[in-house]
């Protein structure tokens, strides 16, 4: 097909004749010989694209032509509608690049999922939420999220057959609902396009046509794993379909699953910064599953008269004598140490169960219903770390009786009052609840449906296309998380107790006045050991410390619309063509975390409750005006012209217009080219999200090793207003240890919630693009287009590292108080922070698509070269001038709270070659090399491939990395089978290539990028056709 990846099918293309052959023969005839209801010329560019409409219209429109022995009508292809546009016309040429994706091309990929497929296109961003970023949290955690252009994935707009698929309380749209069984194409526009679809559209839109007018049945079963036998995928789907001439009935069933990877079983994962440095400090935290007692000053052998030391007990010994524990030994492996990768996913395990049906209504010869119904349910399971569990992790602040310290009355204090110790005492204490690993299990039902009438009808020889119709979407979540601790239950485990002498046992409390109902813990007895107060093998102490929590969310879409096409009047150089719709939509949407989270009662990020709605009320209006046609260097001009207005009772209105132009010079090329506004509404959570906290990762400029202060004076002096000992602070990673890396994740939790006043992001796009189809070499397609989008009023998620920035480095003084200092050490608390509207983003790049096909006597060979070259992406999150404007092109770069990379070019080449009933492609994915902050400069000099980088965005020189090139090799040979079956074998990354170590862990929790392949992957599908 030629320019497979720049041209689109319409949604319904409709096609009558006596038999299948007699219709394509003539379609192709008619294409050539005559005008069909809207002018239509053929050209060399021209001729593949209607080629493969009319050929995948005949096979895919009417089933009925098998049944039908009359003679029919003379044949006419019928109008269509493409993505971009909702003018119905005959020309499938655009003004608008747009990238599709047959179901062909589906089946020839070793992807098992719809989000996988997206991934793959060139022009995808970083993924929003990886599977490889397992501390992530929250209501969207498990599904995912398909973000154009690096923009956002709440800035590119997902179709299912036009019309909107459902969001969550965050604006995102989860791609993995869909069954990919039920995939008939995907059409990804490349464009901005809010005049025709409203908000959202700003990056592009994706188009997910799903199957219909099928017969007969087909059923598929696809295994894969790893070649380290793991991260096994397998998927069964059944797709089933009868029709005749006024009936279309299509369901499909599918049933997938995708097994879990563990970190300790790659390289990159295995330790905190892969395996190339096990010993180093980072990979190991004394917060560990032996258990400490933290900052005893005066103990056996500590010198540190002012912060204390730590002690850890003796392997196997009794933890009530303070003889039995020796200053904890930090030493990687062998120490009192730990490594929380051990117990961490990679890839979390995914289970995904869909029903989808179609049907098709012929009412009468003008009047159509058609109806969509599905339903997925998706179920994920993430498991990190058992929680590092510190005193100071349950205490209440400014509360002397809620410290979280193990009291000196308490039994289990080895340097209490109970054991003979000189100097009895409280003791701050910590502990990694190793037995108990955090577990978050989401299930998310997803129910959509959409009724509708269309037709036709013909006003004074002027076709005119309508349909009238509603929408539901609904998504119903529920999770439970285990392994967080009740606070207060562990400040009574930890108070005063004391030995019962006639039960032998331990109680909370005093004697005389025993805590009803508690059940005591000593932290201190290590994981392993069989205790009667330990964790290990106490299920009645592990249930009463590790209270379940129950999480709910919902959202809601209904949206009714009418849309009315077709033909105002005929102008020399053709028809002048016009849509015009409406639409009603409204998105409610609530999202409940459990009481205990919602009142910090747990060790779990505390959260509030989310919920609330808008409703929108749109009318759009487009046009396409031919202007010349058949004349020399102008063999076609004409421009396209759109705008929707749109009425929020959130923020109010707004008016955004999109214009374009198609010329063809000459037979052979095309020019094209379009400006368009774009926009996007703040989403619920954006405007009533509920405040939470998380474990941010972030970077102190105060820090005297890796922050500004290193190297700027006027950021030392800002820091000591705040540091009473700011020429030697450190900044503290989680154990209340010095950080060795750039950037590391607080100790204390910081808070982040939504903004009531927020407006809309406001875009504008612009393209202009060649399209080639060279007479002298049959079915070579060129297309190039050019692209760049600003998108301004950014609703920027507030981060930790921008307050501090702007507080100490852009000297603004009203970004200081967003947070305070603790005044013993001088660590960052109490930091709050949220969303607004502030900068900007702009990225602009160039997209290469080129194909090619053969007929040899030795088979049909094929080739396809899709190539997207960012040129430009910077970012500035403030609205203050002073503030540098980032680049974040080839570069780790982390905004908000999240690391990602944006390449500077991504690259497929796929070649295909088939003979007979054999079949074999060849891809080859290549991602350019990026720059990422160094590791530490000093320990790992060949690691820091530029330690003294300055640039207008860096207060002071910053060491950065260079990080390779990598390609990822695909390889598939399939057979079709005398039974009317094929079966296919293949291996994703098929030499096993292992990408550059990423110690910025970019959409990641691990030193790894999170869109890299993560190993072979090996499977395969066999395909029954009934």
């Amino acid at each position: 097909m030629a320019l497979t990846n720049e041209t689109t099918i319409g949604s319904s293309v409709r096609l009558s004749a006596a038999d299948f052959f007699d219709a394509l023969l003539a379609s192709l005839h008619d294409l050539r010989e005559r005008e069909l209801v809207m002018t239509s010329r053929t050209t060399p560019l021209g001729q593949a694209i209607r080629y493969a409409l009319a050929t995948t219209a005949t096979l895919a429109a009417l089933p009925a032509f098998a049944q039908s022995g009359s003679t029919a009508a003379p044949t006419t292809l019928d109008r269509i509608e493409i993505t971009g546009s909702r003018i119905r016309q005959v020309d499938v040429e655009t003004a608008q690049p747009v990238l599709a994706l047959s179901r062909l091309d589906i089946e020839r990929q070793g992807f098992s999922s719809v989000a996988d497929i997206l991934q793959n296109v060139t022009a995808m961003g970083s993924p929003a939420i990886s599977r490889a970023n397992a501390l992530s949290s929250g209501e969207n955690t498990g599904g995912t999220y398909i973000d154009m252009r690096n923009l956002g994935a709440q800035r590119t707009l997902v179709l299912v057959n036009g019309k909107r698929l459902g969001i969550s309380t965050s604006g995102l749209q989860d791609v993995s609902s869909l069954p990919v069984s039920a995939v008939e194409r995907i059409e990804v526009l490349k464009d901005g396009a809010s005049a025709i679809y409203g908000s959202d559209a700003m990056a592009g839109v994706i188009n997910i046509i799903t199957r219909s007018n099928v017969n007969g049945v087909t059923a598929n079963v696809y295994h894969g794993q790893y070649s380290e036998g793991d991260g096994a995928r397998d998927r069964f789907d059944v797709v089933g379909g009868w029709s005749n001439d006024r009936v279309s009935l299509t369901l499909a069933l599918e049933h997938s699953e995708e097994k879990s990877v563990w970190a300790k079983d790659r390289w990159f994962s295995k330790y905190g910064v892969s395996d190339r440095h096990p010993n180093d400090a980072s990979n190991w935290t004394t917060l560990s599953q032996w258990g400490q007692v933290t900052g005893l000053k005066g103990g056996p052998g500590c010198t540190n008269t002012s912060q204390g030391c730590g002690y850890s007990l003796n392997r196997g010994a009794d933890p009530t004598n303070p003889a039995n524990y020796h200053l904890t030994d930090a030493t990687p492996f062998t120490g009192d140490v730990s490594n929380a990768n051990e117990q961490m996913h990679v890839m979390y395990p995914l289970k995904r169960d869909s029903v989808y049906f179609d049907g098709r209504f012929k009412i009468t010869d003008q009047v159509n219903l058609r109806t969509e119904f599905g339903y997925n349910k998706r179920s994920a399971e993430r498991q990190i770390a058992g929680y590092p569990l510190q005193s100071s992790s349950v205490s209440i602040s400014g509360d002397p009786t809620a410290t979280g310290l193990m009291s000196k009355d308490s039994y289990f204090n080895p340097f209490g009052n109970q054991h003979g110790y000189a100097k009895p005492t409280d003791v701050a204490w910590n502990r990694r609840t190793w037995e108990i690993p955090r577990v978050s299990t989401s299930e998310l039902k997803t129910y959509r449906a959409v009724v509708s009438l269309d037709g036709s009808f013909e006003i004074g020889q002027r076709y005119f296309d309508w349909d009238v119709g509603y929408q539901y979407n609904r998504n119903e979540l529920t999770a439970t998380a285990t392994g967080n601790l009740h606070k207060k239950r562990v400040r009574d485990a930890v108070g005063p107790s004391f030995l019962d002498p006639a039960t032998g046992k331990v109680m909370c409390g005093r004697p005389g006045a025993v805590i009803s109902g508690c059940t005591p813990w000593n932290p201190l007895v290590p994981y392993g050991k069989n205790d009667p107060n330990g964790l290990t093998g106490n299920e009645e102490l592990m249930a009463w410390l590790f209270p379940a929590e129950h999480t709910t969310g919902r959202t809601t879409t209904k949206n009714a619309f009418a849309n009315l096409s077709g033909s105002i009047m005929t102008l020399p150089a053709g028809d002048l063509g016009f849509a015009f719709g409406v639409e009603s939509r409204k998105e409610d949407g609530r999202y409940t975390p459990d009481a205990l989270a919602q009142t910090g009662a747990t060790t779990n990020l505390a959260a509030g409750p989310t919920g609330g709605s808008y409703n929108v009320k749109e009318a759009y209006l487009e046009l396409s005006v031919p202007v010349l046609a058949d004349l020399p260097g102008a063999r076609e001009l004409s421009f396209s012209a759109a705008t929707r207005y749109s009425k929020y009772n959130t923020f109010g209105n707004t008016l955004n217009s999109k214009f374009g132009f198609k010329w063809k010079p000459i037979d052979q090329l095309l020019v094209r080219g379009t400006w368009a506004e774009g926009f996007r509404a703040p989403t619920i959570n954006d405007l009533y999200g509920g405040g939470s906290e998380t474990f941010a990762q972030f970077s102190d400029p105060c820090d005297t090793v890796f922050g500004s202060a290193k190297g700027s004076a006027e950021v030392r002096a800002r820091c000591a207003r705040d540091i009473a000992d700011a020429a030697n602070f450190r900044q503290l990673k989680q154990g209340n240890t010095p950080v060795t890396t750039a950037q590391d994740a607080t100790p204390t939790p910081f808070v982040s919630g939504s903004n009531p006043l927020l407006v809309p992001e406001t875009s504008t796009s612009k393209t202009l693009g060649l399209v080639w189809s060279p007479t002298f070499v049959s079915n070579l397609n060129v297309a190039l287009d050019w692209w760049k989008i600003r998108i301004d009023n950014t609703i920027v998620g507030d981060s930790p590292n921008q307050i501090l920035k702007d507080c100490y480095e852009q000297g603004i003084e009203s970004r200081c108080s967003r947070f305070t200092r603790d005044p013993s050490n001088g660590i960052v608390t109490g930091l709050k922070f949220g969303n607004r509207n502030a900068g900007f983003a702009e990225t602009e790049g160039y997209d290469l698509d080129v194909s090619y096909r053969v007929d040899t006597g030795y088979g049909k060979l094929s080739a396809g070269w899709t190539s997207t070259y960012v040129s430009k992406n910077v970012y500035r999150s403030t609205n203050d001038v002073r503030d540098a404007i980032t680049p974040i092109n080839g570069v780790a770069n982390t905004i908000g709270t999240a690391t990602s990379l944006a390449f500077r070019v991504r690259s497929n080449l796929v070649l295909g070659w088939d003979v007979g009933d054999f079949g074999v492609s060849w891809t080859a994915r290549y991602y350019s090399g990026v720059k990422e902050r160094c590791l530490n400069a000093s320990r790992y000099p060949d690691e820091c491939s530029d330690p003294t980088f300055l640039a207008p965005w860096l207060k002071s020189p910053t060491a950065y990395n260079e990080r390779g090139a990598v390609t990822f090799h695909d390889v598939q040979f399939r057979y079709n089978l005398p039974w009317d079956a094929t079966v296919s074998v293949g291996a994703n990354n098929v030499f096993g290539k292992e990408a550059p170590v990423m110690y910025s862990k970019p959409n990641s929790s691990f030193s790894y990028y999170g869109g890299y392949d993560i190993g072979r992957f090996m499977y395969m599908k066999y395909q029954q056709r009934f």
